[in-house]
């Protein structure tokens, strides 16, 4: 056996911890990889649509490719691409933005380009901000999670340009959680936000080129307001290569760059997904947010960790294993101070529901600790409401703090969601 096999055999197995790391950090050398992004497939094809047309291009610094070149300097360097625009997301189009700053317009500092901000004054691009653009590029690695504001973005960008006649190309790249796993309910009326923009469950189980397709035809764009019919763009969607829907990053052979600061690995995006709501109840839980696993750890320093962790352990979750933890984080409102809980794993992505996760440990942390229930008087709520799509989930759950009361409304939107998406699928 040699050196390929045996990485492919950590593949398969899953369970080899270093080779999972080395896969995340794209550093796993003798991988031959099995995917080509929207952009390396756009460039093969030798930038064939852009040309002759003055582009202007939303990213940041996971569009690279697989020598992890920024799509900007690839689109400046090339002859064939007039690169007159960039568009900023947040965390800004270098990644030079911490979570939630705001992003100022500004120039460029290798090309010297304007750069518009779609995430301070405004977060939909205007007229102004358009003029002189022909095409206008997306090409961000998303995370398949209904919160990560990026797909929030590219939907006010598709509106914006649609009102301008500007066509809408989409660089496609992979979905993380695979095109699978769909979980979570539908955003109702009234709970539509930028972290919360569409009518999609929480896991969507869609490239982020499958789901611009789907709210271009579907109109789930919620940008539009009064009874004005949802701006349909010209959109055009460069499909990758080699992707198919049962794959997960590693699977890929792609080397993996942060999308925001905390979501550093491959993986990230899955506990994203379990730990990221509840991380929106404000003063209960350290998620590891400002330590080295970030929505990999549930803690306090009020938990005691081998209580938590037998609590969660008596409901044998299926493809969930818990550890005790103990840490420091290094920043944040518990930066300095001893906080005890649980570490989390995934031992069989396949059959773990991801979002639920996080509502068994609420229901623990309540049965345990009454003194901390998580939805106690003067608690803030409205970020967790959005994130949920609905003040439902919460209500429900408050009550008696079971996850099998909110259960069955979790769920209820999954299958009509999946046939009705199945209808936009590139990949098999």
């Amino acid at each position: 056996m040699g050196v390929n096999d045996i990485f492919r055999v950590h593949l398969w197995l899953r369970s080899g911890k270093f080779a999972l790391l080395l896969l995340c950090l794209g550093l796993c050398l003798g991988v031959e990889a099995q995917v080509k992004t929207g952009l390396e497939v756009l460039r093969d094809r030798n930038f064939d649509i852009l040309q002759g047309r003055r582009v202007g291009l939303v990213t940041n610094p996971s569009g690279v490719d697989r020598n992890l070149k920024s799509t900007v300097d690839i689109f400046y360097d090339s002859p064939q691409v007039d690169l007159v625009a960039l568009y900023a997301p947040e965390h800004g189009v270098r990644g030079d933005k911490y979570a939630g700053a705001r992003v100022e317009d500004e120039k460029d500092v290798r090309t010297s380009l304007p750069v518009y901000s779609l995430h301070g004054a405004t977060r939909k691009p205007t007229a102004d901000m358009l003029r002189g653009v022909d095409v206008m590029v997306y090409d961000i690695q998303d995370v398949g999670v209904r919160s990560y504001t990026f797909i929030s973005t590219l939907g006010l960008v598709m509106e914006a340009c649609a009102e301008q006649g500007i066509e809408v190309v989409v660089l496609d790249r992979p979905n993380p959680l695979g095109g699978l796993k769909v979980e979570g309910p539908l955003v109702r009326d009234g709970y539509h936000s930028f972290i919360s923009q569409y009518k999609i469950p929480y896991i969507y189980g869609l490239t982020v080129g499958e789901l611009a397709l789907l709210l271009n035809s579907e109109g789930l764009n919620c940008g539009q307001k009064g009874n004005q019919p949802p701006a349909v763009c010209n959109l055009t969607v460069v499909p990758m290569e080699g992707w198919t829907r049962d794959m997960l990053y590693y699977d890929t052979g792609l080397p993996w760059v942060l999308p925001s600061p905390n979501i550093p690995f491959c993986d990230t995006p899955r506990y994203y997904a379990a730990a990221g709501i509840a991380g929106e109840i404000s003063g209960l839980l350290q998620i590891g947010i400002g330590y080295t696993l970030p929505f990999q750890v549930f803690a306090a320093e009020w938990i005691d960790a081998e209580a938590l962790k037998a609590e969660l352990e008596s409901y044998d979750l299926p493809g969930v294993a818990f550890r005790c933890i103990y840490y420091k984080p290094f920043s944040g409102s518990q930066a300095g101070r001893l906080v005890q809980g649980v570490q989390y794993y995934f031992t069989d992505y396949e059959t773990a529901s991801l979002t639920l996760v996080q509502f068994y440990v609420l229901q623990a942390i309540a049965g345990l600790y009454p003194d901390h229930l998580p939805f106690k008087e003067g608690r803030k709520t409205g970020a967790f409401d959005k994130v949920c799509g609905s003040s439902y989930v919460r209500e429900t759950f408050a009550a008696r703090h079971r996850v099998e009361d909110i259960k069955e409304y979790w769920e209820a939107d999954a299958a009509s969601f999946r046939a009705m998406s199945s209808r936009y699928y590139l990949y098999q």
